[in-house]
Formats: C-alpha cells, structure tokens, sequence
C-alpha cells in the first residue's frame, strides 16, 4: 500500500513522501487508521525539527493529535472498531498502525456524536492543559494568573475558569491576548508593558495570586512570577523548559523554603498512566473523553483557535510559518481528508 507523509530529514528540512507499507495488523492490539485531520502543535514540532529533542531522531514523522477513521483491528481490540471515527496521538500521515497498549502512541477514543472532527483534534492541547488543572488546588473564588496564551495556555485558562477560578492571561503576542478573549477569558495583560504588574493587581483589587499557570516554557517567566505569588499559593509549571537560564536560586529557594511557603508542582502528561488503572483515578485515556465532551458541548472554545486548515503537501511552507508568523498560525491542521 502507498502512504503520504510528512517527514522531517533533517535539522530544518520538512518534505512529503509517498512510501510502500504494509499496514495489515500482525499482532492482537494493531488498529489501522485512516486519517482525516492532524494537529500541528507547533512548539514540540519546532523542537523536533530543529534537532533539539533527544527522544525524536532524525529522520522521523512528527505528530501530535489526529482524527480518522479506524479501517481495521487486530483481535485483541475491543474499545473500537472498523468504521468508528476516533481521536489518537497519531502521526502527520495518511494512513498509520499503531499499538493500542502503548504506552505513548496507543491512545484511541471513539469520537462522541455531533462533535466536529476538526474541533476534536484540539482534544490533545485540552488534555496536556488538563494537567495543570488536576496537579493545582484552584478552588472556587480563586485567583489565577495564567503565563503564555499559545493553544496550552489558553486551554488552561479555559479550563481554570470552568475551575471556579478567577482568571488572567499574559502574553507579549497581542493577537493571543485577543484570542484568549474571544474564547471567554476577560482579563488579559501585555506581560511585556512595564506597569503590567500593576495591571494584574488592578485586575485583582490589589491582592496576590493563589495559583501561576506557567505556559510558555520560559525558565525567565516561571522565575519572575515568584513575588506575585500569594502565601501558600502554587506556581504550575505547564510549558516544556527548553532554552538555557541562570538566575540566583538561593533566592528562589527562599520564597519555597521560608514564609509564605509557595510549591512548584510539575504539569507533564505523562505523569498520569495512558489507560484507566483500577486504582488510578486519572489517566491520559479518560482526560481525552472528557475534553472531547467539553468541546463537544462548548464548554471549552476551540474554533478560534483553528487558524489555518493545509493540504499536507504544503507542509514545509507550514512550518516556515510557524516559525516566523507564530503570531498569526495558531492553529495549524493538516486535512488529509479533501481528496481521500
């Protein structure tokens, strides 16, 4: 059988190839799936292509979030079956066989009806943005201050909302500030203006913040944020850290270690197990049905965030894109479905 997909060859360079697979499953656990859409997520696949990310060699296929169809199964599944449309951790490829017990591939879950299956693909960044939300104490009432208001971010703040928290966002980009409000977040501030600290406290009559939902990655931001945070108050680290960053850690010890006590908590995915465990209320398998019934219902916002809809022969120009317009290619899909 012959498949299209992108394949990143080397530092920088993107290209689509058609290949000869063969995608018949030969073990119990394989599903086959047609793909009808995949979701760019532009900061992990930027690490990717730049050669910056150990666990993602060179050349490979990159990919994040994907919808599609289920053309077969192995006799082992019992979850889906042929003919279902569902939502995956697949590739940016045509078709794909994966194995559903893996552990960071194996996700697969039938789409609920009447949902968009563009609107879908964002399940993946809801459920990333979801550990935030699950590793916090944000109660009803509290305030939340949100840092980065790329797709994770302004997930998270969605999400926050639905939390009971009293939400605000920061970015330096104007365009997600504004997409961050047309997606019901009220409050946002321009991280880089000079008075913005006395915005935020503005915006929160005068007092401190219970809870930092760190999206952007910057150890610069996680750092900075440190005084605004309230006594006992958490600050999350949801962003991947990536580029280097010296700071004096003694002084942020201090603010961990003496009054007023704050905690860092990690936000990974991973830190949940893919599939339901008996003895494990969270996994990434049950966070994905439920943010598909979020979007489903309109309880998280998500068509704002569907910014540019590619044939994937164009991924290359994309990419250049993403990395030089992020302001403007939010949300990048990749429809595999047009001529299929």
């Amino acid at each position: 059988m012959t498949i299209r997909k992108i394949i990143f060859s080397r530092p920088g360079e993107v290209t689509f190839a058609a290949l000869e697979v063969d995608l018949a499953p030969t073990s119990p656990m394989e599903i086959v799936i047609q793909n009808h859409f995949s979701l760019v997520s532009a900061g992990t696949e930027l690490a990717c292509l730049s050669g910056g990310e150990p666990w993602f060699p060179l050349p490979g296929t990159p990919g994040y979030g994907a919808v599609g169809r289920v053309l077969e199964t192995g006799s082992g599944v019992t979850k889906v079956h042929a003919g279902d449309m569902v939502f995956t951790h697949g590739p940016h490829a045509e078709r794909f066989k994966f194995d559903s017990t893996d552990r960071y591939t194996g996700t697969c879950v039938r789409l609920p009806e009447g949902i968009n299956p563009e609107h879908a693909l964002f399940a993946r960044m809801v459920t990333i943005a979801m550990c935030a939300i699950r590793v916090s104490h944000i109660e009803l009432g509290d305030r939340v201050l949100v840092t980065g208001l790329g797709q994770i971010g302004n997930f998270a703040a969605q999400l926050a909302q639905l939390q009971g928290g009293r939400v605000i966002g920061a970015d330096i980009n104007p365009r997600r500030r504004l997409l961050a409000q047309t997606c019901g977040i009220e409050h946002t501030l321009d991280s880089q203006a000079a008075n913005w600290q006395m915005e935020l406290g503005t915006a929160i009559g005068g007092e401190k913040i219970s809870t930092v939902i760190e999206a952007s990655g910057l150890s610069s931001v996680a750092t900075q944020v440190v005084p605004l945070v309230a006594p006992h108050g958490e600050i999350v680290l949801l962003g991947t850290p990536r580029q280097s960053f010296q700071c004096d850690v003694t002084e942020l010890f201090r603010h961990i270690h003496l009054p007023g006590f704050i905690e860092f908590r990690g936000a990974l995915e991973w830190r949940y197990p893919t599939f339901r465990q008996e003895f494990s209320k969270h996994s990434i398998e049950r966070n994905s049905e439920i943010a598909l019934d979020l979007i489903r219902t309109g309880r998280i916002r998500v068509s704002p965030l569907c910014t540019h809809k590619i044939r994937p022969e164009g991924a290359a120009d994309a990419y250049a894109h993403l990395k030089s317009d992020g302001e403007n290619y939010v949300g990048v899909i990749f429809d595999w479905a047009s001529d299929s």
